[in-house]
């Protein structure tokens, strides 16, 4: 193996899990907090996001004037770490600390 050829290899172990799956798509089991939002069971990253985005819309959550604040409802709130508003950037950090691998 050429010296690039291993930098590359490193680089594809990073991502890709034990079995060969990229990480995002690994399975995570949400706490009971985030739970109440996207459901107890374990599911990736992805799902996650897109479960939690379908809640704000559905709920109406996202701020008519910024549509970057997202405004938290008693079911957020726990996620969001008891704030009523956080950023869409701010979100995926405190989501991400209800995530179990």
């Amino acid at each position: 193996m050429t010296k690039e050829t291993k930098k590359a290899r490193k680089i594809v172990d990073k991502v890709l899990g034990k079995n060969g799956t990229a990480i995002y798509m690994t399975p995570m089991q949400p706490d009971t907090a985030l739970g109440a939002v996207v459901g107890n069971r374990a599911i990736p990253r992805t799902t996650v996001s897109k479960k939690i985005w379908a809640y704000i819309k559905k709920n109406d959550l996202q701020d008519k004037k910024r549509k970057v604040i997202i405004n938290a409802d008693a079911k957020l709130k726990p996620v969001f770490g008891g704030r009523s508003q956080v950023t869409m950037f701010e979100m995926t950090k405190l989501v991400s600390k209800h995530l179990k691998g």
